[in-house]
């Protein structure tokens, strides 16, 4: 066996070793994530929107006053911090919202939710103490919308746009809660 080929085989397997040691004993390159990345859209006309969040699953668990703390700032889903983007200035609630890239944090409670949207841009959605990121200094917009007890249950955190009646909103649900915020 030539010395070239001696060197690649060597090399190759010194690759398949460090990707097995890091899949094993660091972030597990190879198994699926918990709470898979997804990234929502709406495009009407020139208005586009997007949300790029994680999605957290239910598993049996108690989620809203358990998983998810009632009265206490939510990164509103998992791993990252959750980004809201508009091409084009919207309404929320009172608030003015300019064109831009948000992260929108949420405080739930059982009878409604304070969704907030932020300036900063955060790189994930908790510190290492797991404790929420967010600036309120960043705040752009705040609404607080009412809580609705769906009949179904959502296994996993789902965040949808809605223009089915010409009103356009942005939808959360997970377990048997959803809320709904209008957008103008």
């Amino acid at each position: 066996m030539n010395t070239f080929l001696k060197r690649t085989i060597t090399v190759l397997l010194v690759v398949a070793i460090a990707m097995f040691a890091y899949s094993y004993f660091g972030n597990n390159i190879f198994s699926k994530r918990l709470s898979p990345k997804d990234t929502v859209e709406f495009k009407l006309n020139k208005l586009k929107l997007e949300v790029f969040y994680n999605r957290p699953s239910k598993k049996g668990r108690e989620v809203f006053g358990a998983l998810v703390p009632f009265n206490k700032v939510w990164r509103t889903g998992a791993n990252e911090a959750t980004t809201f983007e508009t091409n084009k200035d919207l309404k929320i609630g009172n608030d003015s919202l300019k064109a831009g890239k948000y992260t929108l944090w949420t405080i739930p409670n059982d009878t409604s939710w304070n969704v907030i949207f932020n300036k900063k841009q955060y790189t994930w959605g908790v510190d290492l103490e797991m404790n929420p990121m967010r600036d309120p200094k960043f705040d752009a917009a705040n609404l607080v919308v009412p809580v609705e007890h769906i009949n179904n249950t959502v296994e996993q955190f789902t965040i949808a746009f809605d223009n089915s009646t010409d009103n356009l909103s942005l939808t959360m649900a997970w377990d048997n809660v959803k809320v709904t915020v209008p957008l103008k």
